[in-house]
């Protein structure tokens, strides 16, 4: 299999979430979408494709936020920590992420996902601070993988990809039982 060492930044950009100011009406209900922690507090699915609330173009240009690429690996750096999703379309995200960008050349997003998943402990003790916890760009930069080759990566993607899906067409059985009961 021949894993290789690498630390996160060298095989992803971190980006930081950012929130526009509340204080501005006119930065919300526009066409962005803006994901926050408690978006994925319940999420089943490893896509996000929506927020309960969206931001304006204004809002955007007026704030630190970055507009992310589908694809991204988003991923609550605090309050909770290690909440994860794969963004499904174009999202912005609040301050509470910390969003990341993999290098299609050297990392599959969904195996990086999986991988992040099941680490997640290990992520959440980089977390530091006073009045709550949080994983910092910097800590998050320098966590260390252990990566397969590309190509194993995207195998083993699928696999789990194909589990997921089962998993989730057990769900919405159980639940059509459930309505029909």
């Amino acid at each position: 299999m021949g894993n290789k060492r690498y630390i996160l930044k060298d095989i992803a950009t971190i980006w930081n979430g950012a929130t526009p100011s509340s204080n501005h009406p006119e930065y919300y209900d526009g066409e962005i979408q803006w994901i926050t922690p408690k978006d994925l507090s319940d999420q089943q699915s490893k896509y996000v494709y929506n927020g309960a609330r969206t931001i304006t173009k204004i809002g955007y240009d007026n704030s630190s936020t970055k507009l992310l690429p589908e694809g991204t690996i988003l991923m609550s750096s605090r309050a909770p920590i290690g909440l994860l999703a794969i963004a499904g379309r174009e999202c912005c995200t609040n301050q509470g992420f910390k969003n990341i960008e993999v290098n299609k050349s050297r990392c599959d997003n969904e195996y990086l996902y999986y991988y992040l998943k099941h680490n997640i402990n290990r992520i959440i003790s980089l977390g530091s601070g006073t009045t709550f916890s949080e994983v910092s760009k910097s800590s998050l930069e320098n966590f260390e993988l252990d990566i397969p080759s590309l190509s194993y990566q995207k195998a083993i993607a699928g696999i789990l990809s194909t589990i997921d899906q089962k998993i989730a067409l057990n769900r919405e059985i159980n639940r059509n039982l459930l309505l029909t009961t």
